[in-house]
């Protein structure tokens, strides 16, 4: 009997080593870990400052209004985008969606027009945090947006965009200065676009 105590416990061993061996390197993979179908407010500061390469006041007290506003998020996107402007704008961008509920990303480009009272031109990072997503594909559609409702909070900027229930709140830090309150909308999908309508 004692025999077969030690053959069990030797496989439970061997079996707990391989699940914390697979759950480490799904830490070092680089994906968020979280607990249910949401990220806490310290989670998404932590992916944000990573991403951002910064660990800075402004970005933590960012993400702080938007969890003030909307509460968790259940998925978030890294990406990167330019954009210009006279009286009429586009913007291009491309990042990786990621859902609490999902382990694997989702690639999605984005573009859009804008026009407005807007001048000047920007080269920025964006951690984008998703709201009341149930599945990647809902990403892929027009999101319209006020981007004069912008509000700026050391550095980093913060706007929102809805569609259909869905809420997006990207915050953007960059190169450059985009004025004034310019109205357009971005549109997600699964390939570049390069016409932005």
């Amino acid at each position: 009997m004692s025999d077969e105590l030690t053959r069990r416990s030797v496989a439970l061993g061997i079996g707990a080593s391989a699940l914390l061996g697979a759950a480490h390197a799904q830490e070092l993979d680089g994906a968020p870990t979280q607990s249910g179908t949401t990220f806490s407010e310290s989670q998404i500061v932590r992916e944000a400052e990573e991403f951002f390469g910064e660990s800075a006041e402004g970005l933590a007290n960012a993400v702080a209004h938007i969890f003030e506003d909307l509460g968790q998020p259940n998925g978030f996107i890294k990406g990167q985008e330019g954009s210009g402007s006279a009286f009429f704008g586009v913007r291009y961008g491309r990042g990786e969606l990621r859902l609490a509920s999902l382990y694997d990303a989702t690639p999605v480009f984005w573009q859009g027009p804008s026009v407005g009272l807007d001048a000047g031109g920007n080269a920025a990072k964006v951690f984008t945090l998703v709201y009341n997503m149930n599945q990647p594909d809902d990403i892929f559609r027009r999101f319209p947006g006020v981007e004069g409702s912008a509000y700026l909070v050391g550095g980093f900027s913060v706007t929102y965009q809805r569609k259909d229930g869905i809420t997006l709140a990207p915050i953007r830090s960059g190169v450059g200065l985009r004025l004034g309150a310019n109205i357009g909308y971005l549109r997600y999908s699964r390939n570049r676009r390069y016409f932005p309508f």
